[in-house]
């Protein structure tokens, strides 16, 4: 499947100005862009907190310690 290309978009420019009219479309721009950055900046977010959430964790046990917990009491 192909991407839409240029005769798509200029399709999709003239049916938005003819639903909202030419003194909307600036208006909606606005709201689809601060839309998107706040997207952005959440995705960011959760991405820096990844990394700082992984540092928090325990260490592994070396595998000696692993062993000395499997063992039966005597």
């Amino acid at each position: 499947m192909g991407s839409i290309g240029v005769p798509g978009v200029i399709l999709l420019v003239i049916l938005a100005l003819l639903l909202f009219g030419p003194n909307k479309l600036p208006e909606l721009g606005r709201a689809v862009g601060r839309t998107f950055r706040e997207f952005k900046d959440g995705a960011r977010e959760i991405i820096e907190d990844e990394p700082a959430s992984k540092k928090t964790e325990t260490a592994p046990q070396p595998a000696a310690a692993r062993a000395e917990d499997k063992r039966l009491p005597e």
